[in-house]
């Protein structure tokens, strides 16, 4: 695997967030739960940063919150033409950096995603490392992504929406679901153009990079 890859963005975009919690303001809603959903400027804020950092980690604490493995400790940028999926879900949780230091993230889970003209870079001893891949007539793949990110920004559009549902009934990428009680939303299919994320770490089950490329130095994504 691509070490530490996602779709996923700092947003240069202010968003609103919607009754203190999940998506940023929207152009246009179909129906108040369901239905198809159109986000221009769209941005992922969980919670207000510090109230959902107040509440994971006191549920880490507790041993409610797991991590898969333990994050750098930095953050990198992805951006991406355009992200389609199927089968998405959205909520919070934390991740633990080696020290113990908790970070929180919102995640987000695609069953199946598609990423035209990928781009990730972070900074490794002061130079940019830049990955960039599917540039040409062949996108990027991946089965099962799994990112966890602080900011997602783009012009996104949502088919069969769920807002405000509990995160442990999700149901969109079987076997992945939030805790009970808390935040969560799905879709049946997302579609996100001009990408942007900010990012703790990427996992997939599997991940397809054709025109792969590495390179050190030059400019951030």
């Amino acid at each position: 695997m691509v070490p530490a890859f996602t779709f996923p963005i700092v947003s240069d975009k202010i968003t609103k967030t919607s009754q203190g919690a999940a998506m940023a303001s929207s152009e246009s809603i179909t129906s108040p739960g369901y239905g198809r959903v159109r986000w221009r400027r769209f941005g992922i804020v969980m919670l207000p940063a510090a109230a959902v950092a107040v509440v994971l980690i006191g549920l880490t604490a507790r041993g409610a919150v797991a991590a898969s493995f333990s994050v750098s400790g930095q953050q990198f940028i992805v951006t991406a033409n355009k992200l389609s999926g199927t089968g998405f879900e959205q909520y919070g949780s934390s991740y633990q950096e080696a020290n113990g230091k908790t970070q929180p993230v919102a995640v987000s889970v695609i069953r199946n995603a598609t990423l035209s003209n990928l781009c990730q870079s972070v900074k490794v001893m002061g130079m940019t490392l830049r990955i960039t891949a599917g540039s040409g007539s062949t996108p990027v793949t991946a089965s099962n992504l799994v990112v966890g990110a602080t900011d997602l920004s783009g012009d996104a559009t949502f088919q069969n929406i769920s807002v405000g549902q509990d995160a442990s009934t999700l149901s969109q990428v079987p076997g992945d679901v939030g805790q009970v009680g808390t935040f969560g939303q799905q879709a049946s299919a997302v579609s996100i153009t001009g990408v942007r994320q900010v990012a703790w770490s990427t996992t997939a089950g599997t991940f397809k990079l054709p025109g792969f490329h590495l390179q050190i130095g030059g400019a951030a994504c």
